[in-house]
């Protein structure tokens, strides 16, 4: 979820339509019906499914069966589901307008990374953005979910405490979760069923253009930018090798389940480094030069 100046909007610019989310609801649409997957769809629940305010800017990003079980339910707003939704409201409000809005004064951009000299305010401005950037799009969601449950729409959740998750996978799987489980989906998935029809491919070489191409497309999708594409390759690569580390310690250390206490301290050491591992990809996310990414990587470790 990217911020833009305001001083850089035009009339004719439609993107503040949620045109991209649009498109994967139809996409979702389009290929579950040509594959005979999705049940009939009265014309004013698709079009109802396809512009429902509070989730058409960012998301979430619903599944049309379900959005439509919710539709036909006779739905009365009683006490306790106005208390559930306003609970949710009030939750995402603080989130975005109170802790997000005070992060961004510190958070990492453009012009904080030119102006921040020393390793340990690089760090803060880094962490800073970091959070950020989760309370912001985590509040934005909540807002949604809240404002949908008082029209009697139960939108499915989009994180799950993704910082406290021990490997990168399992971060994806708990941020933006219904984005990820869209391009597994619609991409990942067909993707590698066509590639393993290439039976001279090591399968090493498969799980890496798969995951690497995922992520590239994710990059490129919320931006046409090379800090873009470097910050999904960042993920795309740390993926494979997280893949690649997972298999290694399965077969090395068949008995790792056995032994509580080393499973804690890989835990802990999991969770520390992926929470590491994305805050530092987020130096790509935030900035829109290369060259700022690498002066702010040069800061982080004193070189």
């Amino acid at each position: 979820m990217t911020r833009r100046s305001a001083d850089s909007a035009s009339t004719s610019d439609l993107r503040w339509l949620g045109f991209s989310y649009i498109a994967f609801r139809l996409i979702h649409v389009l290929r579950d019906r040509q594959l005979g997957r999705l049940p009939e769809l009265a014309l004013p629940e698709f079009a109802t499914y396809v512009v429902f305010f509070p989730s058409l800017s960012a998301g979430p990003i619903d599944r049309a069966e379900r959005f439509a079980q919710d539709l036909r339910k006779d739905f009365v707003l009683t006490k306790d589901e106005t208390l559930l939704a306003g609970q949710r409201l009030a939750i995402g409000l603080f989130k975005k307008f109170v802790i997000a809005d005070a992060l961004a004064l510190i958070a990492l951009n453009d012009a904080l990374a030119t102006q921040v000299r020393t390793t340990g305010w690089m760090w803060i401005i880094l962490y800073a953005y970091t959070f950020q950037i989760y309370f912001d799009f985590s509040g934005y969601t909540d807002i949604a979910i809240g404002i949908a449950r008082l029209a009697g729409i139960k939108l499915p959740e989009n994180f799950a405490a993704p910082y406290t998750k021990p490997n990168l996978t399992q971060f994806w799987n708990n941020w933006h979760m219904t984005l990820t489980q869209w391009f597994r989906a619609y991409f990942f998935n067909p993707f590698n069923r066509w590639i393993r029809a290439y039976k001279i491919i090591p399968a090493w070489i498969m799980i890496l253009i798969g995951q690497l191409a995922t992520m590239l497309l994710i990059g490129l999708w919320h931006g046409v930018t090379i800090n873009f594409i470097l910050w999904g390759a960042w993920h795309g690569l740390g993926l494979f090798i997280q893949n690649r580390w997972s298999d290694l310690v399965r077969v090395r250390f068949p008995n790792l389940q056995q032994n509580a206490r080393l499973q804690s301290a890989l835990q802990f050491g999991g969770v520390l480094l992926t929470f590491h591992f994305v805050a530092l990809g987020w130096v790509f996310f935030a900035l829109s030069e290369p060259s700022l990414s690498q002066l702010v990587f040069m800061k982080l470790f004193g070189l």
